[in-house]
């Protein structure tokens, strides 16, 4: 009896890890039309600017980029690798 209980516990922790492993708290995508002609002109290439949100933290663009293992936000940047950034509104 006891073998069995094992290898019924067994079978259920080989088929838990089956389960879709899509992210539970994706935030909602950013219509591509929202963002400003200029903006969408100055991204390098190979970003998702589909994803990408303007952050209040900081006042840059972040783009979604779905790896195979995890989504991770990244910084939406130019072909020169620098960030994108609003100017803030105190600033002059």
């Amino acid at each position: 009896m006891n073998n069995r209980s094992f290898m019924v516990l067994a079978a259920v922790l080989i088929t838990a890890g089956c389960g879709n492993m899509t992210a539970r708290t994706a935030a909602p995508e950013t219509d591509i039309q929202n963002l400003p002609p200029t903006l969408i002109a100055l991204v390098a290439p190979g970003q998702d600017v589909a994803t990408a949100r303007l952050l209040p933290d900081d006042n840059c663009y972040w783009y979604e980029h779905r790896g195979q293992v995890e989504t991770n936000l990244l910084p939406l940047t130019t072909a020169e690798g620098r960030p994108i950034c609003m100017q803030s509104q105190g600033s002059t």
